[in-house]
């Protein structure tokens, strides 16, 4: 059985809406919105497999020049942090649900009847599917206009608000971003008036680092501080 085709009229005109632009190829369109489980039941159908290996690049590069042009005082640490929290899964997929991407993707009966329309991995495929499909139709500067539109306010966002500066939200943020869960342990030493606690931050099963302060709170910050400058000197 077949999964629910959108109208492609429907789909050209409301990305046409939200980009500003409409993508002039629509068999690259039709391509970048058109989920693997789909393409499997119409045989001569192609996924937007290597369309999202592209758009993560596309992305990624667009996302880092944006950063290094607006951010001239941030350091690579700090703008690192910035663009692992905007270009992770939950980002791209509330990108997605802007677009109305739930509704335009094109899914197997199998993936429709598991929700498939509501898959943050979907939604997030399908966004650097749509910017791969923008990038070979017209180029990087459209790309870029794109970007700016919908992801300079969440780069704003995350720049200026307390929890841009916060660590334990920043590493957060790396991590998921890598599909890794992030866990704190604490233990409290000393007299009552005088406590002492010593925090440790583990991912999947791993300890990667431990930190110390006079609360709870403060041990877990410290902890995720020195784990954030191991993981950035480590990974990027």
């Amino acid at each position: 059985m077949s999964g629910v085709v959108p109208d492609p009229t429907d789909a050209a005109e409301r990305l046409e809406a939200a980009f500003e632009y409409r993508v002039g190829d629509d068999r690259l369109l039709a391509t970048a919105l058109t989920h693997g489980s789909y393409a499997s039941e119409h045989p001569g159908v192609v996924d937007y497999q290597r369309l999202e290996f592209l758009g993560d690049a596309v992305l990624e590069m667009t996302v880092t020049r944006y950063l290094y042009e607006q951010f001239p005082e941030a350091t690579e640490g700090e703008m690192t942090l910035l663009r692992a929290g905007v270009v992770a899964e939950p980002a791209l997929a509330s990108v997605a649900r802007v677009w109305g991407i739930p509704q335009l993707v094109r899914l197997g009966r199998g993936e429709e009847l598991t929700g498939g329309r509501e898959k943050q991995s979907i939604l997030s495929d399908v966004v650097e599917s749509l910017l791969a499909a923008v990038f070979l139709d017209a180029g990087a500067e459209r790309v870029e206009q794109i970007v700016q539109k919908y992801w300079a306010p969440m780069i704003a966002e995350r720049a200026d608000t307390p929890g841009g500066r916060d660590h334990k939200t920043r590493l957060q943020e790396v991590l998921v971003a890598t599909g890794r869960d992030v866990e704190y342990t604490v233990t409290e030493t000393g007299p009552q008036h005088a406590r002492q606690f010593t925090a440790t931050v583990s991912s999947t099963g791993d300890d990667l680092a431990t930190g110390t302060g006079t609360s709870k709170k403060r041990a877990e910050q410290d902890a995720a501080r020195v784990a954030l400058e191991d993981v950035l000197s480590t990974e990027y």
